[in-house]
Parts: C-alpha cells; structure tokens; sequence
C-alpha cells in the first residue's frame, strides 16, 4: 500500500470516531425529557386509604405514571372520566418497574380494558390482547390470558405490600410468569403478600398517588359475576368481566417524584449548565486526542514521504543553461594575451 494510501485511510479513520464517538456519548447519556419533569406529591389529594408502611411516602426521582380511564359506573350511568396517577418504586422493586416503564412507553396499554374486576379485592388490566373490536364486550379470544410473551421474575422486597391501592404484578402458577397484566389492589390484600401464602406471593412495585376514587368506581361496576353491581355480592365472584366497558384510554411516563422541590427548584440555576459544560469538555477532549492519535502518523508519513538525496545511490542531473556565443575572435585573442 503506497503512503498517500495510507494517509488518506488515516484521516478517514480520525474523521469517522471523531464524528461517532461524541454521537455515541450523547446517546448514551440521554435521558426521556419525563425523567427531568419533577412532580409535587402535596398536589395529588385523591389517595388510598393509609396505613404504616414505607409505600406512604413518596421518593424523589420515582417515575410517575398517569392513566386516563373512561367507564360507567352502572346501569343507566353515563360514562365518567377520570385520570389515576401511579408512583412506580424503582429503588425496591427496578427489574419490574423497568418492564412497566417499557410497555408505558411503548403504547402497549393504550385503548385496552380493565378484563377482571372483583370488588373489596382488585382491578385487573394490563393484557394487550383485551381489546373491543367493534362493539364491546367482542374482543380477542385470548383476552385474559395474553400478554407480550417475555416474562420477568418474580421481585419482593421487605418495603413493598398490598396495601390499598398498591400495584401489583398478574401472574399464572409460575411465580416468575409475571409478562405484562397488572392490578391495582381495590383494598388492601396482605394475603397476596409472600409471607401469607405457599406460593411466595404476588410482586408489588407501586402504588395510587391520585384518582383513587376512580378504582373504587370501576371495582364497583357489574360484571359477569355481579351482575347487579354492588347490590348483591357473589362470594364466589373470581373473574368477573365488567358488563359496560372500563377502558384505558392512554397510559403516559410524565414525570418524577419530587416531594422535596429539588428537580424543579434546584439549589443553583447553573446545575444544568454546568452539566452541559462537563459533556461538552469530554467530548471535545476525545476529539482531540482521536486527532492526534492520527495526525501523528499522518505527520510522520508525510515528513518521510521524500527521502534525502544519496550520491552513492543516485543519479546527479545537473541543469545546463545555453548562452550566447562570444564575439569572433575571443577566444585567439585569449590564447595569444593569456588570461
């Protein structure tokens, strides 16, 4: 390979990882602009009911969740609308917030239905397959018993229960079959929790924050098992379909925790920019070390592009220049006076 070759693939080279490599950082530094969106917890009055336990407080930086529902409350009843707000605990329970952050994001709960409503007990949703196709209750086959195909395993932790309102993870006999269905607990249900039951229990990994009111309304609409609503409760009620549709309409990442103010009030106006500035220093500094890393033996190749002449080794051309001819006569007349 000849050296103007070889300098040419170099600059190539430095041109492409001085191009890549600052993409590559920016890409893997990014954040969704949700996480950066703090949310005050004193605004979110429409809670479950307390008890003592750590899930009652919020933490800054948890993701938010907000649910835009639409359903009817019983028979003769218009539909009602209404927004729940969930707070997913990311620092106890990460691997299935993370698959709950995932399907967020991904519409995978969009415009499906609330399939398994029991009262005094839970609101279950989650499954995509659970859709109205053209009028409800038609829906898939599968409807109950689907989901994404890519299960998670079973996650505890000693901070998280059944309390009322708490988030909790579907899943079928195999305690790490949890895919996509969740439930909201309509009360509280410690007998789901791991230490009550043979069959180490139900994951929990987040809790209602605001909008409360709209769970109790939906575990109170009939069903195939109740029928009549609330009038008349059946004892043997397990899987009950909601007679008139209770429909998600979209589940949306806005935001994060921020009981303390810290995210939308930071201690100094200059905390984003020296973030940019620290980026922006690291990146230049790669650049310019992936220049010199090849502008050095660009610089050397080039230097030894044209070696010294050797005598020994090579040809001497010497230059002639032509000049007119001395008068007639010169050189007799040097001969004869001598120089």
């Amino acid at each position: 390979m000849s050296r103007p070759t070889v300098i040419r693939s170099l600059l190539m080279v430095g041109l492409f990882l001085t191009v890549m490599v600052p993409s590559t950082i920016s890409a893997q530094e990014a954040e969704p602009l949700w996480r950066s969106n703090g949310l005050d917890p004193t605004l979110w009055e429409d809670r479950p009911d307390t008890e003592e336990s750590p899930m009652m407080k919020s933490y800054t930086g948890n993701a938010i969740i907000e649910v835009q529902v639409t359903y009817s409350e019983g028979h003769g009843s218009g539909q009602s609308d209404g927004i729940i707000i969930i707070e997913l605990f990311e620092q106890w329970a990460p691997i299935t917030t993370d698959n709950m952050i995932s399907h967020v994001e991904s519409g995978l709960y969009d415009g499906i239905f609330f399939h398994r409503v029991i009262n005094d007990f839970v609101t279950q949703s989650g499954d995509p397959t659970c859709k109205t196709i053209f009028v409800y209750p038609a829906t898939s086959p599968s409807c109950g018993s689907g989901g994404t195909g890519e299960t998670i395993p079973l996650e505890l932790n000693e901070n998280l229960s059944h309390v009322d309102g708490a988030l909790g993870m579907a899943r079928s006999q195999d305690p790490d079959s949890a895919d996509a269905q969740w439930y909201i607990a309509e009360t509280e249900a410690h007998n789901l929790d791991p230490e009550n039951r043979e069959d180490e229990g139900y994951a929990t990994f987040g809790i209602v924050r605001d909008g409360m009111t709209h769970i109790r309304a939906i575990a109170e609409t009939p069903t195939s098992d109740e029928p009549t609503g609330t009038d008349l409760d059946n004892p043997f009620a397990s899987g009950g379909r909601p007679v008139y549709e209770a429909k998600i309409i979209s589940m949306e990442m806005i935001g994060v925790a921020d009981p303390d103010g810290v995210i939308r009030n930071p201690p100094e106006d200059t905390a984003q920019s020296n973030s940019f500035a620290e980026s922006a220093v690291k990146v230049v500094s790669i650049s310019l070390v992936l220049l010199l890393v090849v502008a050095v033996p660009v610089i050397l190749l080039r230097g030894r592009s044209e070696e010294p002449l050797n005598m020994y080794k090579d040809a001497v051309i010497l230059d002639a220049e032509l000049v007119d001819s001395p008068q007639d006569g010169f050189w007799d007349n040097i001969a004869e006076d001598g120089l």
